[in-house]
């Protein structure tokens, strides 16, 4: 019987729906596996033409019907409520017994919208690849993006084992390290604190700027923390009002915690900001 590993590399046609940063990244990281085809659908048509000049995918397609009819895997790399949209404008469209997932960076409403509709004979598992740049599109995707990264997928009771055992398997041969199988509801509550709270500081740090003249005295660990302000304003907007009762939580255990700071500062209590600072500095070299 043939197994996963020749079915992925030989087997499959692959469709991937964004050719953005992780569209491409995808595409780039796919076209190593040598699936017998490997389409790109993308709204802007000159992405399509690099896309297909670079030899990142076959053939790219602005209209879906094509490629979709025809695809046995879909990789959807776009925002949450597009990821929502595509499918449910394309419902009709996919393969029978097509395996389709996504990269977005929010799960439970995702799934639970798309379970709603979705056809019997296909199947949707929800997946969340934790890699990035700041910088988005084409042009900066890379097949090594997820080289070393952690995977999140978030599988339900409809998903088949042998359909989860794909998308393992070709999450592995693109680079990542690590696969994570947890509910929806559990992935946005543990990102809204790993992903999701990051974010909001590097933009309320840089935010809380009080000299006009501020980048001559910036070192590396202003720089470190306020990478991630380098933000899609309309992604992490979606993003953030489709996670806010958990980030929400989040935000407030972090209040409580920088009030305790403050609070020490206040009353010169030299034994709690060492007590605190040791604890969280072995913390932290533990998640290394």
């Amino acid at each position: 019987m043939m197994g996963v590993v020749n079915l992925v590399e030989s087997d499959f046609n692959i469709t991937v729906v964004g050719l953005g940063l992780i569209g491409g990244s995808y595409a780039m990281a796919l076209r190593e596996l040598n699936p017998r085809n490997l389409w790109g659908i993308d709204i802007n048509k000159n992405t399509i033409r690099i896309a297909e000049e670079q030899g990142i995918i076959d053939k790219g397609y602005v209209n879906p019907e094509i490629p979709l009819r025809k695809s046995d895997i879909v990789i959807i790399c776009l925002y949450p409520d597009l990821t929502i949209k595509f499918m449910k404008d394309n419902m009709n469209l996919f393969k029978s017994k097509a395996i389709i997932t996504d990269t977005a960076g929010i799960k439970d409403k995702i799934v639970k919208e798309i379970n709603t509709f979705i056809r019997e004979d296909i199947e949707f598992i929800g997946g969340h690849p934790m890699a990035g740049r700041e910088c988005g599109g084409l042009a900066f995707a890379s097949k090594d993006i997820f080289s070393g990264a952690n995977y999140i997928i978030t599988p339900t009771r409809r998903n088949k084992a042998k359909n989860i055992e794909l998308i393992e398997d070709i999450i592995k041969k693109i680079g990542c390290k690590k696969i994570v199988k947890i509910s929806p509801e559990k992935h946005d509550e543990v990102i809204a604190f790993t992903s999701q709270l990051p974010h909001i500081l590097a933009v309320s740090l840089v935010s809380s700027d009080i000299e006009e003249d501020v980048g001559s005295f910036i070192g590396g660990s202003f720089k470190d923390a306020t990478r991630v302000a380098m933000i899609n304003s309309e992604l992490w907007t979606e993003l953030l009002i489709d996670n806010s009762n958990n980030i929400i939580n989040q935000i407030k255990v972090f209040e409580d915690n920088i009030a305790n700071i403050k609070r020490a500062i206040i009353n010169s209590d030299s034994s709690f900001l060492k007590s605190t600072f040791e604890k969280v500095r072995l913390k932290r070299e533990e998640l290394k």
